[in-house]
């Protein structure tokens, strides 16, 4: 069985206030690989995070200090070459393609964010991308939030897009759009990602700020494809300020909700995936200990086998668990664990059973479910209860995706 990509519209209009231009550098055999996109918006805003990689590119380097202001006014995108460990020329290549870009689009060159994505360790191409970068000062700038997204794919399957509206504090209509792409050397923080989210709402860059980094910690920061953290994490939101302005709960609301859309579609669109994954673990101590039990069971590859071959040895969930020792306030006899609607642990299921928990595995969503029963100990020895009948306390939901043979395949050729 193989993931089947979800039906797209032919079109993705960004919000108000930004144009963009997808184009092909050459850098790929066939097509786009190059994007670049300005804020032209009345009250430009913004907010990014990277990756914690001591091996970040010159592309997360120099984003970082002129992401600062929370004030950059776009973004430019190389497709197929990370530009990673490659010296001090690669660093001097980053900022002669933030200039040109820059330049092409009448931004100063401290106003500009710049991501790359694919192999390291390679320089940048920079005769393709010097004549396609100079001839951009009289390009179109008509392209899309699809088209962004396709050029910024590497073994992506199809481009992944989001959108929500909200409504601003005068009755009118704000947008939320979202495009990702990266689908292996997925491991926060945050994964082989890049993310670019777009509102025409109008918005101040430290509460943009502040409801963006929530959003990206609940959603891509919950994503896992293989353990691998990627030296080129990307994730920004612009604001362009032309709708007008937005409660701020609902413009939480409205980017955690684009930013999970897509950490769906990228953990179903893992690299060989068959599957979805997702992992929700309650009743922790805090959410610090929901999410190390959680990767630690996303992250198993005797789980992500089992799911992929829909084996219904529910044990291997116990065992990853387990591997958590340090986490001392975790009693087995506390612990319950449910696939989907069935109970496995304590419940110990038999022969029926079993044959059930096949049916839910074979889905092309497997949902995992552990309680772990830490507040309510915690609870007990103090003589009380959470006062629902349930555990309280710490919970995470993580994605990810199957472990299949084609993961190995795309990976052991990747470069060749």
């Amino acid at each position: 069985m193989t993931a089947h990509p979800p039906a797209s519209p032919s079109t993705v209009p960004l919000p108000a206030g930004f144009r963009a231009h997808a184009g092909s550098a050459g850098l790929r055999e066939e097509g786009d690989d190059v994007v670049v996109v300005v804020n032209e918006g009345p009250a430009p805003a913004s907010s990014a995070v990277f990756t914690r990689s001591l091996f970040a590119g010159p592309s997360v380097v120099l984003s970082r200090t002129n992401a600062a202001s929370g004030r950059a006014r776009g973004l430019v995108v190389v497709a197929k070459n990370a530009n990673v460990a490659t010296g001090e020329q690669g660093m001097a290549n980053a900022r002669e393609v933030l200039d040109r870009a820059a330049a092409s689009v009448g931004v100063p060159p401290e106003g500009l964010l710049i991501a790359s994505t694919g192999v390291i360790g390679r320089q940048y191409p920079m005769d393709l991308l010097r004549t396609h970068l100079d001839g951009l000062a009289g390009a179109e700038f008509g392209s899309d939030a699809l088209a962004v997204a396709a050029a910024m794919m590497t073994t992506d399957t199809h481009p992944k897009t989001a959108v929500r509206e909200m409504t601003t504090t005068t009755g009118s209509t704000a947008q939320v759009v979202g495009v990702a792409k990266g689908v292996g050397m997925v491991e926060p923080d945050m994964a082989t990602m890049i993310a670019v989210i777009f509102t025409d709402a109008a918005v101040e860059p430290g509460v943009l700020d502040v409801a963006f980094r929530a959003a990206v910690d609940d959603t891509f920061n919950c994503l896992s494809v293989d353990t691998d953290t990627s030296t080129s994490d990307t994730a920004i939101a612009f604001a362009s300020g032309t709708a007008g302005e937005v409660a701020e709960d609902e413009l939480r609301a409205a980017l955690k909700a684009v930013c999970l859309d897509l950490t769906r579609q990228l953990a179903r669109d893992g690299e060989g995936a068959t599957k979805l994954l997702t992992v929700e673990v309650t009743g922790a101590r805090d959410r610090g200990q929901a999410k190390r039990v959680a990767k630690a069971i996303l992250n198993s590859p005797l789980v992500k086998t089992a799911v992929h071959g829909a084996d219904p040895n529910w044990g291997r969930v116990a065992m990853a668990i387990g591997k958590n020792h340090e986490d001392t306030d975790i009693d087995p006899e506390r612990v319950r664990i449910v696939f989907g609607d069935l109970e496995t642990y304590p419940a110990f299921p038999g022969e029926a059973e079993l044959e059930r928990l096949t049916e839910i595995m074979s889905a092309e969503e497997v949902t995992i479910s552990v309680d772990l029963g830490v507040t309510d100990s915690a609870a007990d020895a103090a003589g009380g209860t959470d006062g629902a009948g349930g555990s309280a306390g710490g919970s995470c939901t993580v994605y990810g995706c199957d472990l299949t043979r084609e993961y190995i395949a795309i990976n052991a050729d990747y470069t060749t």
